[in-house]
């Protein structure tokens, strides 16, 4: 399979990307989820350095296609389970708890 590249921008910043021909549309989808998660992360203000705040991106996509996954092969809630209504007010959480894990530890990047 051919490889072509593909020039992003992610928060103000161009990257040259290779890509297996045929899918730079799901490349470009993605590197536009990534910029919003990371322009959200940034515009917040707490954090400012580039690598913490692509971590948090990270975690967050990350989350958050698991919970999707997750409620995708269940057939109704269980206790333990999140209703989609639910997703942001999560998300908010499990970001303020990377936040406050990242502030105490400034050895992690």
């Amino acid at each position: 399979m051919s490889s072509a590249t593909l020039e992003v921008t992610i928060m103000g910043q161009s990257y040259v990307l290779a890509c297996p021909e045929g899918e730079q549309g799901a490349l470009r989808e993605a590197v536009t989820e990534v910029d919003r998660e990371m322009c959200s992360i940034r515009d917040l203000g707490k954090i400012r350095a580039r690598e913490r705040i692509a971590v948090l991106a990270a975690l967050n996509l990350a989350h958050a296609k698991r919970l999707a996954a997750a409620g995708a092969h269940a057939s109704a809630p269980g206790p333990a389970e999140t209703p989609v209504a639910d997703l942001p007010a999560r998300l908010r959480h499990l970001q303020q708890k990377l936040d406050a894990a990242l502030d105490s530890d400034d050895q992690l990047l």
